[in-house]
């Protein structure tokens, strides 16, 4: 049976955020992954070991990946997802639990409130329950 705690559905949504940001962004695979790893570093979201490429984009995409991704991967196609034009939305509670886990991974926040008003208009109601939480999973983490 999978895991039902937050992070597990964080982990598991993390395949749908990368491919969905890989669909959307309609280029070359080799070019995304370079998009992906270069962002990490400029915004400074982690720093990749290397510069991935097409092949490994497509295989964190896959549903079985979740483990297998970098957090800066996720991060990153987070950072990039919630500016895009297109709006483009989580299409599950597992891939919202991801977004939701990036968002307070990628800014700091004083509150939950404060963490749900900074989000994007168009995902401030589809995130508000994910991201509640994603801030409950990272003050619980606070205490061990």
């Amino acid at each position: 049976m999978p895991q039902s705690g937050f992070y597990a559905k964080a982990r598991r949504g993390m395949p749908a955020l990368i491919d969905q940001w890989r669909q959307l962004g309609q280029g070359d695979p080799d070019r995304l992954a370079l998009i992906l790893a270069e962002t990490a570093r400029v915004a400074r979201l982690g720093e990749p070991e290397a510069t991935p490429g097409g092949a490994v984009l497509e295989a964190w995409s896959q549903p079985e990946a979740g483990d297998r991704i970098p957090l800066w991967a996720a991060r990153t196609a987070t950072f990039l997802l919630v500016q895009m034009p297109a709006r483009p939305v989580p299409k599950s509670e597992d891939e919202a639990c991801a977004w939701a886990y990036c968002w307070l991974r990628n800014r700091e926040f004083a509150n939950v409130d404060e963490a749900r008003a900074a989000l994007p208009a168009h995902l401030q109601e589809m995130l508000a329950h994910a991201v509640g939480a994603a801030w409950a999973d990272r003050q619980g983490l606070r205490l061990v």
